[in-house]
């Protein structure tokens, strides 16, 4: 096989770079694995975008980046395109890689590259992007563009490939700019990983949360309340409040204590923290009475708070506190999706002051907790352990430290892990849980997060053995991640057929005459008596309809209610998940519903 770039230093360098700089690695071959693919992808993007050049002339290029969706370029044209046109883009680019065109690369001084693209003020937008003096171009055919690479030795490679979506993008991502164009396409090395890719696809769109959200009547957002809010409806807040239930009683289990902090705090602290530095420009301000507030992206700061309403003791440590913490963040209009990205949201947020000796127990105890919860919902997953970001505070000898803390506690257990370098907060190193859904999409939910910085900034003490004063380690741990997010997951890796520990409706009751309602309202009342929750199916129309709506709403438990039900005290019972029927007494039945409430193992 022959190959298409190399590994040097970590980093993906072509062999046009690697031939001009005369740069030696490890060979990497076209295939499905993540390097090959990168190459494949950033290249596909530029036969995309030689293509829409080809098709509309006065087109004009902005960036055409990989991302873990596959690529995408943004661009502006003088004419309108839409989802109808893409086969013919793709069609332009199967024609133009059968070419054969080599892909070049050269280099010029930014000088001349503002002289070269004067009339094409995205490119121009482009360069006051790079700082550096020297850009590099990449031309194949009559196409060319500035690009750092890399990319394939030529088109020829490029043949399967899907362009997926069209859509708008504010030029930089800032919508004071203007709305340019977006097109996103996979590619992929082979025919069938190409199809195994659509059809999941496919499948995701028959999962897409918004849509079973309305089917459900789960959650709803309205134009007037303001988009990324989302409005929870009976069904949905069931669902939730179980949730929430369940994982109340986990945590008393494992002796974490209940707090809540206020959703405003002066912004003083929030420059304490740091957060106004570093994330301000994600969070919301106001002011009371001439003082300025910032609305709480994160909890942190509430419990460090409570940590400091009275002094500890080493005997005291480790001290865990949660709490249901709702926050809002300031996220782009263009970024929000469904549950996926809103501005408030709610996280099952926990925070752990501990000894630097008890780094390692109390990581292992939460990644069990993790394991736990994942398995009691069907989910593989996998760590990572991401390092300090560009962006951060703190001494590099903390963050040194840090790290390796997170390291030697996953180590020493045997614990599998991954290194995300860079994707660590900017306040310390991190343990990111990302989870694998039922059809093999990878989500990022839970992290555990090592923070020596906080307790430095906010001066927290506890008293050591020989009544020295010593600072706590903090640890930010969120399993789920959010509530919102972790329910638009579930909704989809299970298609809205939720486990019945968590279901919104647990049963539902049909009454095939009026006669025998007060049965149904009898057993109403004994499921709630068992923590289920029911909805009585008595309007007027056919039983097979009424049936069928009951279906609908992907209730777990079907019971028909008759004459024979009402004399005998028995339900006719239908298992949506099974697809069986049978009769059960009614004891028998509440008792089988109570035993199926239980099926969880956190």
């Amino acid at each position: 096989m022959d190959t298409i770039a190399i590994k040097y230093n970590d980093e993906i360098v072509d062999l046009q770079t690697a031939e001009a700089k005369d740069i030696h690695g490890e060979a990497i071959v076209l295939d499905n694995s993540n390097d090959a693919l990168e190459v494949l992808r950033h290249s596909a993007a530029h036969l995309m975008a030689q293509a829409i050049k080809s098709l509309y002339p006065d087109a004009q290029f902005f960036v055409g980046p990989v991302v873990k969706e596959g690529f995408y370029y943004d661009f502006k044209i003088n004419e309108e395109i839409g989802e109808g046109d893409l086969k013919r883009i793709e069609k332009q680019m199967l024609f133009l890689a059968k070419k054969k065109y080599p892909i070049e690369r050269y280099e010029i001084s930014k000088e001349e590259a503002q002289k070269k693209f004067a009339h094409d003020p995205l490119k121009l937008a482009v360069m006051e992007r790079i700082a550096d003096e020297t850009l590099s171009i990449y031309k194949q055919g009559d196409f060319e563009d500035l690009c750092r690479g890399p990319h394939l030795p030529s088109v020829k490679a490029i043949r399967f490939f899907k362009l997926t979506k069209i859509a708008g993008a504010y030029l930089g991502g800032d919508s004071n700019n203007e709305m340019l164009t977006r097109i996103y396409g996979i590619a992929f090395a082979d025919k069938e990983s190409l199809k195994a890719h659509m059809q999941m696809l496919a499948e995701a769109e028959k999962r897409d949360h918004r849509k079973i959200g309305a089917q459900m009547k789960l959650f709803t957002f309205r134009e007037e309340v303001g988009a990324g809010f989302p409005i929870w409806l009976p069904a949905g807040a069931r669902l939730r409040s179980r949730l929430e239930e369940l994982l109340f009683k986990a945590h008393r289990k494992r002796g974490y204590e209940p707090v809540r902090g206020p959703e405003m705090l002066r912004s003083d602290l929030w420059k304490t923290s740091g957060h106004y530095q570093n994330y301000g420009e994600n969070m919301y301000f106001t002011h009371i009475d001439e003082v300025e507030f910032g609305v709480k992206p994160m909890n942190c700061v509430g419990h460090i708070k409570v940590y400091e309403d009275e002094l500890h003791s080493y005997r005291d440590l480790p001290i865990k506190y949660f709490e249901y913490g709702i926050v809002h963040r300031h996220e782009m209009t263009g970024a929000l999706h469904g549950l996926f990205r809103v501005r408030e949201f709610t996280q099952d947020d926990a925070h752990i002051f501990c000894t630097t000796e008890q780094i390692e127990s109390q990581v292992i105890e939460v990644v069990d907790f993790v394991d736990k919860i994942m398995k009691s919902f069907n989910f593989d997953y996998k760590m990572m352990i991401s390092t300090r970001p560009s962006k951060a505070v703190g001494s590099d000898a903390v963050w040194e430290v840090s790290t390796q803390a997170l390291k030697n506690a996953m180590d020493s257990n045997g614990l599998p892990y991954e290194i995300d370098e860079g994707g660590g907060a900017f306040y310390g190193p991190k343990i990111d849980i990302k989870i694998t859904d039922a059809i093999g999409r990878e989500w990022q939910c839970g992290t555990i997060q090592l923070d020596f910085n906080l307790p430095e900034r906010f001066a927290l003490e506890y008293n050591g053995e020989h009544n020295d004063k010593i600072r706590p380690v903090m640890i930010h741990r969120a399993i789920l991640g959010s509530f919102e997010r972790f329910i638009g997951i579930l909704t989809e890796h299970y298609a809205g057929e939720f486990p019945m520990f968590i279901a919104p409706t647990q049963v539902a009751i049909i009454p095939i005459a009026p006669t025998h309602n007060a049965y149904a309202e009898r057993l109403r009342n004994m499921l709630l008596d068992i923590g289920a929750d029911s909805e009585i199916f008595s309007k007027n129309e056919s039983l097979n309809k009424r049936i069928r709506t009951a279906e609908k709403s992907r209730v777990p438990m079907l019971i028909v209610l008759g004459d024979d039900e009402v004399a005998n005290q028995t339900v006719a019972v239908r298992d949506r998940r099974t697809r069986e029927q049978y009769s059960l007494g009614e004891t028998e039945f509440l008792t089988m519903i109570q035993d199926k409430m239980k099926e969880v193992h956190f």
